[in-house]
C-alpha cells in the first residue's frame, strides 16, 4: 500500500447516488460510465491527494490539509457536471469530509474518524458536498468557498449528533433537501415512551391509586 499521510490528516469519501438504477437504465454502458468516473475522480484528487482504497463504485482518499481536499472535491463535481453521460443519465456522486488523526496500520486507516467520515458522504446527496465541524473550522477564510450550516443530525452508529456543512462554490448545484439522516425522515411511528425508571414518586402515587377500592378505571 502507497505510504498514507499521518498525524491530522482530511478524509474523503465518495459514491454514486442510485448506482443499481443507473446499472438498469445504462444496461451494458454501465461499464464504460463508471471507468469515466473513476478516471473523472482520480484526475480531481491524485495530485493533491492519496489514494486510500476503492470498493466497486466508492473512493476513500486522504488529504493533507482540508483545503486541499475540498478544492479537489469541488473540481470533480464540476468534472461530473460537465461530463457527457450516455442516453442522458445523470451520474451524482455524493462525497463526505472530514478531519481528525485516523490510526495508520497496515491494512489503511482505523478509528473513529474513518467510521465518521464514511457516514458524513452517507448522508449526502448525489452532487453535494457535506463536512464536518472539524473541517469546517479549518475554512472559515477560504475566499473561494462558502459552508452553509445545516444544523446538528443524528448519523448511523455515531454516538452524539454531528453539525453538517454544505459546501458552495461557483458552478455547483447548491439546492438539496435535508442530509439523509436518522432525524431527516419522519414516520407516523409513535415516540418511543420515556421510561419510568427514576419516577419513584409517581410510581407510588399511581399504585396507590390503583389499590383504592374508591377509585375506578371504568366510566
Amino acid at each position: 500500500m502507497t505510504d498514507l499521510p499521518t498525524g491530522t490528516v482530511t478524509l474523503l469519501f465518495t459514491d454514486i447516488e442510485g448506482s443499481t438504477r443507473l446499472l438498469h437504465t445504462l444496461g451494458p454502458r454501465y461499464r464504460d460510465a463508471l471507468e469515466h468516473h473513476r478516471a473523472l475522480l482520480r484526475d480531481a484528487f491524485v495530485s493533491q491527494g492519496t489514494e486510500v482504497d476503492t470498493q466497486g463504485d466508492a473512493f476513500f482518499y486522504a488529504f493533507p490539509t482540508p483545503r486541499k481536499a475540498l478544492q479537489a472535491a469541488v473540481k470533480a463535481q464540476k468534472a461530473l457536471q460537465d461530463h457527457p453521460w450516455p442516453q442522458g443519465a445523470e451520474l451524482r456522486v455524493r462525497m463526505g469530509i472530514h478531519t481528525g488523526t485516523p490510526e495508520v496500520t497496515d491494512e489503511g486507516y482505523v478509528g473513529a474518524d474513518v467510521h465518521l467520515a464514511a457516514r458524513i458522504c452517507a448522508a449526502a446527496w448525489g452532487g453535494q458536498i457535506l463536512t464536518s465541524p472539524t473541517t469546517a473550522s479549518h475554512l472559515s477564510s477560504a475566499p473561494d468557498l462558502t459552508l452553509r450550516p445545516l444544523g446538528p443530525h443524528v448519523l448511523k452508529d455515531i454516538e452524539n449528533p454531528v453539525e453538517l456543512f454544505q459546501v458552495i462554490a461557483p458552478g455547483l448545484r447548491a439546492d438539496f433537501p435535508p442530509p439523509r439522516t436518522t432525524g431527516s425522515h419522519p414516520t407516523n411511528l409513535p415516540a418511543r415512551p420515556k421510561p419510568l425508571i427514576g419516577r419513584d414518586q409517581e410510581l407510588s402515587t399511581l399504585t396507590e391509586l390503583l389499590t383504592t377500592p374508591e377509585v375506578s378505571l371504568g366510566d
